[in-house]
């Protein structure tokens, strides 16, 4: 029975991860205007935010200041996305 809970609150653990993450990535921002992000610009910058912000989710608010923070170490294609956003 206790194999059976762990398991149960190991799935649960990541699920609420997935969903904080699936809220950061519906909600990205691009300024003060809140704008979703495309598709793209949420792929290229969720492996950053997993790397550079890991402790600011769920806070989307909080995560994009870090990203921006961080412009220097984001991946390429995340820096472009934000270059897009600026636009």
């Amino acid at each position: 029975m206790k194999a059976r809970f762990r398991r149960f609150a190991a799935l649960t653990s990541r699920a609420q991860q997935a969903s904080t993450l699936g809220l950061f990535l519906s909600l990205f921002t691009a300024g003060a205007a809140h704008a979703v992000g495309t598709p793209e610009q949420r792929k290229a910058c969720t492996p950053d935010v997993y790397r550079l912000c890991p402790g600011e989710i769920p806070n989307v608010r909080a995560i994009t200041a870090c990203l921006r923070r961080q412009k220097a170490s984001l991946s390429e294609a995340c820096r472009a996305a934000f270059e897009q956003g600026d636009r």
